[in-house]
């Protein structure tokens, strides 16, 4: 089965992938965590690999930016691939002064300012929440010091996900951390609602690469090295028999 945007062959993908944005971090993922990753689609530049980590068939894909490309990605994997479960391990701007840069905030549900969802049941808004098994997993394994112990913290809540990246909405921001959100990104809700339709799973772990609050922000070469223990933890959620 090749699909418009992925050309693997049928089962070249593992039940379980991890999903960040970037391309680069997918082959940055597949080099650094994945044993004997091989290539197994590259459609316009996104690369997705497939190997094994701590023995367990794991790929890795990535999804573009935004809950469209996303949900492309997402659909595709589901219903012609034999995908599960699909952790995507991106990048968030932290909105409280909690939650810290580099810190780790694992998305229990996702608030959303996109139309998508309500396109799909209508005069239903969809709530966009986390497979719960996933995000327990992601709790547990953040609390064993899974992706390393002292140093940046691991948050479990709500998140934000939009369409718009440069709109500035500081009074927004007020109201989404008077409500508990800790962080704005641009997929994880699309994600999730794209689990529920397809009968998979899903969860986001993201690390905090800049904050809405302040003018702090990582490095586009930090970004690409900084989200390791994000990743270390979305692979522990999804395999938490591998903890040693």
């Amino acid at each position: 089965m090749v699909t418009a945007h992925i050309s693997a062959a049928p089962g070249d993908f593992a039940p379980d992938v991890l999903m960040p944005g970037d391309p680069r971090r997918a082959r940055r993922i597949a080099d650094t965590i994945l044993q004997d990753a091989r290539l197994v689609t590259d459609v316009r530049g996104v690369e997705g690999y497939t190997g094994t980590y701590r023995g367990v068939p794991l790929s890795v894909l990535a999804s573009g930016m935004g809950m469209p490309s996303v949900t492309i990605y997402a659909t595709e994997l589901f219903r012609f691939y034999g995908v599960r479960r699909i952790v995507r391990v991106g990048t968030a701007g932290g909105i409280p002064a909690s939650v810290g840069l580099r810190d780790v905030v694992v998305a229990t549900a996702a608030h959303t300012d996109s139309a998508m969802g309500s396109r799909r049941i209508d005069g239903v808004h969809l709530s966009h929440a986390a497979s719960f098994d996933l995000a327990a997993a992601a709790a547990r394994a953040a609390e064993a010091g899974a992706g390393g112990g002292a140093g940046p913290r691991t948050h479990i809540g709500p998140v934000f996900t939009t369409d718009h990246f440069y709109l500035e909405r500081p009074a927004l921001f007020e109201r989404l951390e008077a409500h508990g959100t800790l962080a704005v990104e641009m997929e994880a809700a699309g994600l999730y609602a794209t689990a529920a339709a397809e009968g998979g799973r899903a969860l986001a772990v993201l690390t905090v690469s800049d904050h809405v609050r302040h003018a702090e922000a990582l490095t586009p070469a930090e970004r690409e090295t900084d989200f390791d223990r994000a990743v270390t933890l979305a692979a522990t959620a999804l395999f938490p028999e591998t903890i040693s």
